[in-house]
């Protein structure tokens, strides 16, 4: 089984969708009029929040002429672990056609994990970070969903909800009047993903009919169907995509046989 190479980049795609929702922010500054006299978008990248108060330590100087740019916001993935909360029967796995639709696929129930991401906003004034926070946080109550192609093969699309669990901050400003001032904001969340296995093909054909027998009685040991409902699809080769209608048929019995699913009769 280990050793079965497959890529549905299900961990790459979550975070690509979870930067998405970042990377519009814009932040404008005002007038004595009130009138907008500039409009900036805020810079978004990948990497530790380490990295930029590095740079910004290592020229922190006031009068060099760009050491960084603030505002500006970074992200990384923090965290990795399964969630026991959403976890499903191990070998249940559904069937799908492929994205032409000629091919049947295999598919077990993915596996449900809970992505940790950090995302730190930076600036020099307060009001920008104040801009970049009200931007943000009306869309998690605690939670926002976003749409995700998980597995490209079979078009299978999940909900992820992205849940904001924290907010810290902090003002770091030491040193004397030369010394750059970095307003630091620290968004926690997690992103309920799913990790899919390897995608199979299957030999077995679609399901053309379907057969319930019904009972009355509550005994299970003793109940016999008295009723049963098959319904075939029409035209009976249809295939999934096509235009069609079902047959549905009701039989009453009173012989008191079990139908067995392995012989295919009543016995």
């Amino acid at each position: 089984m280990l050793g079965t190479y497959f890529y549905h980049q299900n961990i790459r795609k979550t975070i690509i969708a979870f930067g998405n929702l970042f990377n519009s922010i814009v932040v404008k500054h005002k007038d004595g009029d009130d009138n907008d006299y500039s409009e900036v978008r805020v810079p978004l990248a990948y990497g530790p929040r380490q990295k930029f108060l590095a740079r910004l330590e290592q020229q922190a100087e006031l009068n060099k002429p760009v050491a960084i740019t603030l505002p500006r916001m970074s992200f990384e993935m923090s965290s990795l672990r399964y969630d026991a909360s959403r976890k499903t029967t191990v070998t249940q796995s559904f069937k799908s056609l492929d994205t032409s639709g000629n091919n049947i696929k295999k598919v077990y129930l993915p596996v449900p994990y809970n992505i940790g991401f950090e995302l730190n906003i930076m600036a020099k004034l307060n009001d920008d970070v104040l801009q970049i926070i009200e931007q943000i946080l009306p869309f998690f109550q605690p939670a926002f969903n976003v749409t995700v192609d998980m597995v490209d093969i079979i078009g299978e699309k999940k909900d992820i909800p992205i849940v904001l669990d924290d907010i810290s901050f902090r003002d770091d400003y030491e040193g004397d009047f030369s010394t750059r001032r970095i307003l630091l904001y620290t968004l926690q969340f997690t992103a309920k993903t799913y990790l899919f296995g390897p995608i199979s093909d299957t030999t077995d054909g679609l399901i053309r009919k379907v057969q319930v027998d019904m009972y009355t009685s509550t005994d299970v040991q003793t109940a016999r169907r008295e009723m049963r409902y098959t319904v075939t699809p029409d035209p009976i080769d249809a295939d999934p995509d096509d235009d069609f209608g079902f047959n549905e048929t009701w039989e009453t019995f009173s012989d008191a046989k079990v139908y067995s699913p392995v012989q295919q009769t009543d016995l």
